[in-house]
């Protein structure tokens, strides 16, 4: 197992976790995609996405691969006007971290971040581990530690 800078966060903080690695289709980087691979319910696979709001202001949004991020209630759960996802291009000098391999656990900055409600339906949830190949398992209420996260709908 390669150790990535999400799961030496997630060790040093004494975490559970476990990873999970699978073959990357550079061509294919859908979270279903992932969901299968891993052998694990979509629903429970998150994908890590990045805003902006008015005020240019970062928030990370963890939601579940087979969703898309409401803007309206991502606004509201971050006390914003408006929320609009950042350029990919912005993704790596921002976060640390690439398309398809972002985690929301050890990004250059620690951002206000928010999980979607869903998560806590799970026992385990599913989030990347910092690149793209490695996922990492784990109870929703430690990444909502360790990322100092809220729970909030999203979807």
């Amino acid at each position: 197992m390669s150790k990535t800078n999400a799961v030496r966060i997630l060790e040093a903080a004494g975490i559970i976790f476990s990873t999970y690695e699978y073959e990357v289709d550079e061509n294919d980087l859908s979270g279903l995609t992932v969901a299968k691979k891993i052998n694990a319910d979509a629903d429970a696979v998150f994908k890590t996405l990045v805003a902006r709001n008015e005020a240019n202001e970062l928030f990370v949004f963890c939601i579940p691969v087979t969703t898309e991020l409401h803007l309206k209630k991502a606004a509201k759960a971050a006390d914003s006007k408006s929320i609009a996802l950042i350029q990919v291009k912005e993704l790596l000098p921002l976060t640390g971290y690439i398309r398809g391999g972002c985690s929301p656990v050890g990004m250059k900055k620690k951002f206000p971040t928010f999980i979607d409600e869903t998560a806590q339906l799970f026992e385990t949830i599913f989030v990347s581990a910092g690149v793209r190949g490695m996922q990492i398992r784990l109870a929703p209420l430690g990444l909502q530690k360790i990322t100092e996260a809220k729970f909030a709908d999203l979807t």
